[in-house]
């Protein structure tokens, strides 16, 4: 029994994970979880997540769920295949899982909203809340800025080398893109230019052609 992976396509913490597998060069099974249906919150998905969420992870024997969780498992457990995501050296390393926090703690906290309010909430027939929308437009300008300085220190978050502090960035970012939030990157010249890199890297366009 190999990889498998269950959610749906669209799902940005789906993506995540099937980003992690593109720039690893791995094959998997795919099985889509119907969200429109609440598939995520029966059996047998929900004894894969407790928490009725999507994705869940098989690899073997071992289960998984949280998106970042499963990401850091397939960049070390799959270390010598593909694109390299972790660092053996532990200070190069450190400084990667520095802004593997600030993704989840700081840009996702403000990011995932805003693509939930400005996106997935028209599609579900629910107005936008406008004033959500622009105190957390004023979250994330302020992280933005603290990345318009790292980005003038190294060409990546995590330094030289893309990374899985890059790469967890990128299904919200593309998201994000297709709103006017993009004007928040656009004024940054360093990010706009890290996000149009970590976009069109060839893992990424995979993802997104399915």
């Amino acid at each position: 029994m190999g990889i498998k992976v269950h959610g749906h396509p669209l799902s940005p913490a789906v993506r995540r994970v099937l980003l992690c597998l593109a720039e690893k060069g791995l094959e998997y099974e795919f099985e889509l979880i119907d969200l429109t249906v609440g598939q995520q919150k029966k059996e047998p998905f929900i004894s894969l997540n407790p928490f009725g969420q999507v994705p869940a992870f098989e690899d073997g024997d071992l289960k998984l769920f949280e998106s970042r969780a499963i990401t850091k498992y397939i960049s070390n457990a799959y270390a010598g295949k593909g694109t390299p995501l972790v660092f053996q050296d532990p200070k190069k390393m450190a400084i990667v899982g520095v802004w593997l926090e600030v993704e989840s703690l700081r840009f996702d906290a403000a990011g995932q909203k805003l693509s939930f309010e400005i996106l997935i909430k028209p599609l579900k027939g629910l107005k936008t809340d406008e004033a959500a929308v622009e105190a957390l437009e004023g979250q994330l300008a302020a992280v933005l800025d603290v990345y318009e300085a790292r980005l003038g220190e190294s060409k990546y978050l995590g330094g030289g080398e893309y990374s899985l502090a890059d790469l967890h960035h990128l299904p919200i970012i593309s998201n994000l893109m297709k709103t006017k939030v993009k004007e928040l990157f656009d004024a940054r010249p360093r990010v706009s230019a890290w996000a149009a890199d970590i976009q069109s890297r060839p893992a990424w366009q995979k993802v997104l052609s399915g």
